[in-house]
């Protein structure tokens, strides 16, 4: 089951109606409230959430669902208006794993859907065998999904803690964004797409002084190490 909270009927119905069309459930609701008495009766698989609603911003409702123990690990995909990079970090460091603007296609909209339900219905077999990860201050456990700087706890997305797994899994080998796309999204995206960028940047900011581990390698994409490479020129996103 998929909810949706979108006060625009038309996009409502719109949404509601191609996932059904793709064989996905979904239910919609323009109104918070409404939103919140049906999470009493069932807990979804994936939320589609608008940030400009009556009653509460998307934002708060994010929050909220974060700070639940019974919805803090379902994915939510923001679907707004509000396209700048500011807003997607806002949106994203309040833990969104996905933020798709409007208007959006229903194809990409059916396709980030599928990649995100097929990341929680189908781990990672291969996590159970992961090893634990220690670079500089940075401690990370993909099992036990603990990521800790200097012995202190950081909380991460799903996203982010997903895209730092794939960073030290490939230590010191430049990845793509594509790269991260297709092993992180679980889809292939043509054209000018931020996405990476945006998880990436607040990654670091979270990571704190580990975050510089992270390097920019221009023109290509992102890598992780704790030594610089006098053999790449880094920048910042």
């Amino acid at each position: 089951m998929i909810y949706l909270v979108e006060d625009d009927d038309s996009i409502r119905e719109l949404v509601v109606y191609t996932l059904g069309s793709a064989g996905m459930q979904a239910k919609g609701f323009d109104r918070p409230s409404l939103f919140w008495s049906a999470l009493e009766q069932e807990i979804p698989e994936l939320i589609l959430l608008d940030i400009m609603l009556p009653e509460e911003d998307g934002l708060t409702i994010l929050r909220k669902l974060r700070n639940r123990p019974e919805t803090s690990r379902i994915p939510v995909m923001m679907l707004t208006a509000r396209a700048s990079e500011y807003e997607k970090v806002i949106g994203l460091d309040a833990g969104a794993d996905d933020y798709l603007p409007k208007p959006f296609g229903m194809m990409e909209l059916i396709a980030r859907v599928r990649a995100l339900l097929r990341r929680i219905q189908k781990p990672d077999p291969a996590q159970d065998v992961d090893p634990s990860y220690t670079l500089g201050t940075l401690y990370v456990s993909p099992k036990r999904h603990i990521v800790q700087v200097n012995h202190k706890n950081i909380t991460l997305t799903l996203k982010e803690f997903d895209m730092l797994c794939l960073l030290l899994k490939n230590k010191e080998i430049v990845l793509t964004r594509e790269q991260f796309l297709n092993s992180v999204w679980g889809y292939h995206f043509d054209g000018e797409n931020r996405t990476v960028d945006v998880h990436i940047r607040t990654l670091r900011q979270k990571l704190g002084e580990a975050g510089s581990y992270i390097r920019t390698i221009r023109g290509v994409g992102y890598k992780i190490q704790e030594d610089p490479d006098p053999e790449q020129e880094n920048f910042p996103v």
